[in-house]
């Protein structure tokens, strides 16, 4: 599966498909990311059920905590 994250074309060998998968493989923690999808804001609580597809256009924010 190829999708584009933040700009930069990336492949994976194994299918992606949801956005809590690949906040998994990317080792981002959902509850500290804001995602969009093809222009399209995700809702957190839909992270587990909104499907990827090939060639999808990612944005992802995560957040940093610190003082």
């Amino acid at each position: 599966m190829i999708l584009r994250i933040n700009g930069e074309e990336k492949s994976f060998s194994e299918e992606i498909t949801t956005v809590e998968k690949l906040l998994d493989v990317l080792g981002i923690k959902p509850q500290r990311a804001a995602v969009e999808i093809n222009r399209n804001i995700v809702s957190p609580e839909l992270f587990e059920h909104t499907r990827l597809h090939d060639n999808d256009r990612v944005e992802i924010v995560s957040f940093v905590g610190g003082g």
